[in-house]
């Protein structure tokens, strides 16, 4: 045997059985220009070792008789495999790290990756990192992950509890509200998931998370709408014509903005009210889950658009307009279901006495400026004056979503 060759001895294994696996890992343990020696008594050995070796990138020569049993030696090229040639990394050289473009031609494949040429170009409409990014995406999705709760079993749907019929009824339309206004929540990220080039998974699992969420939210605002009397309450014209606004955003950042920040931040303050106005325990129990699903969403949003603030110095002005242009297109509606208006002051209320009503109004209108306060906040935060801030809440839907 030829000096300092590498000895492999494949006995009756053929290449369309996986010699190659057995040569592929002893070439790895080889230099480049480093030999394997190699034995075998499959009898198509030399003509299968020519063709893989050609395909590969390394040269093979029959050993000389008086080398027997050794069949063949087998050189370590120095380039990388044929069908290699032209291959990328799907990303930079830290594979955590999302590159600043993501090709169409990456398509699905792994972050990080060796990427053969020559594969199919998938569609994606978002391939730019600062089109959907935050640096707080895999702590949030981490976050969303150790924190997701079962309906059947997180919520007392068992407790023994009998509200008048006027208070459950409004318990009943404040549900079939939260229902509709959460199946937009749910739709939204569900469309902008499918638009977002999986180079970007961590943002990609957060939009699937945050639609499970919304579904979840969805089933148990439905259950406990049903839990009495087994009938939904009504949904006005207004306030799907108010969500149906939401679905026209085709802009992911612009559809943040409007859903997560405005809507979903305003729909904090309510489920704080239906919390601590909740006349049961299951109603109670609701608000207070959905409530820490919907904090995360908020964060999500607000992680993504001041990342976006920070690259993009147009994105304010886009925002502006996405709420001037909103607020037009709802003018002639009529904003909040008057009915869930009623149902939450009679729940903060807690009886039809006059001194009562008196307080349900008032903490309505209080949970008015507890919403409007919070979207100021969080438009200053993205870097609108107070002044501004306060005019573009004022603008904001009567819907509250």
């Amino acid at each position: 045997m030829t000096p300092g060759a590498v000895p492999l001895d494949l006995a009756g294994l053929g290449f369309e059985q996986g010699a190659h696996l057995l040569l592929r890992r002893a070439l790895e343990r080889v230099p480049p220009g480093g030999r394997v020696a190699v034995r075998g008594t499959d009898p198509a050995l030399p003509a299968h070792l020519a063709a893989w070796c050609r395909h590969e990138g390394h040269t093979v020569r029959p050993a000389p008789p008086g080398e027997a049993p050794v069949r063949a030696h087998v050189r370590r090229g120095d380039a990388a495999p044929a069908r290699w040639a032209g291959a990328e990394r799907a990303g930079g050289p830290e594979p955590g790290r999302a590159a600043g473009r993501a090709p169409l031609h990456w398509g699905l494949a792994a972050r990080g990756a060796l990427v053969e040429a020559g594969g199919p170009v998938v569609p994606f409409t978002l391939t730019e990192r600062d089109q959907v990014w935050t640096d707080l995406a895999p702590r949030l999705y981490r976050q969303a992950a150790a924190a997701q709760w079962d309906p059947l079993t997180a919520v007392p749907w068992e407790a023994d509890f009998t509200l008048p019929d006027e208070v459950e009824a409004a318990v009943v339309q404040v549900m079939t509200y939260l229902v509709e206004n959460e199946q937009a929540a749910l739709v939204i990220p569900a469309r902008l998931l499918v638009q977002v080039h999986p180079h970007f998974r961590e943002v990609l699992q957060l939009l699937a998370v945050q639609a499970a969420d919304e579904a979840r939210h969805v089933e148990v605002f439905t259950r406990r709408a049903l839990l009495k009397d087994g009938r939904m309450g009504t949904s006005s014209a207004g306030g799907r014509a108010s969500l149906a606004s939401l679905l026209t955003e085709p802009e992911f950042s612009l559809a943040s903005f409007l859903l997560s920040v405005l809507g979903e931040g305003s729909f904090l303050a309510l489920l704080s009210f239906l919390e601590r106005h909740a006349p049961d325990p299951v109603t109670r129990r609701i608000s207070r889950l959905v409530h820490q699903d919907e904090a995360r969403h908020v964060a999500f949003g607000m992680g993504h658009l001041e990342h976006r603030a920070g690259v993009d110095p147009r994105l304010r002005g886009r925002l502006r307009a996405a709420v001037e242009r909103r607020h037009d297109a709802l003018a002639g509606t009529a904003g909040l279901n008057r009915d869930v208006s009623d149902a939450l002051v009679l729940l903060a209320a807690g009886s039809w006495e006059p001194a009562a009503i008196a307080r349900g109004w008032h903490a309505v209108q209080r949970l008015q400026a507890e919403m409007d306060q919070g979207r100021r906040h969080r438009l200053t935060r993205l870097g609108f004056p107070d002044d501004e801030a306060a005019a573009l809440s004022a603008l904001h839907t009567r819907n509250f979503m």
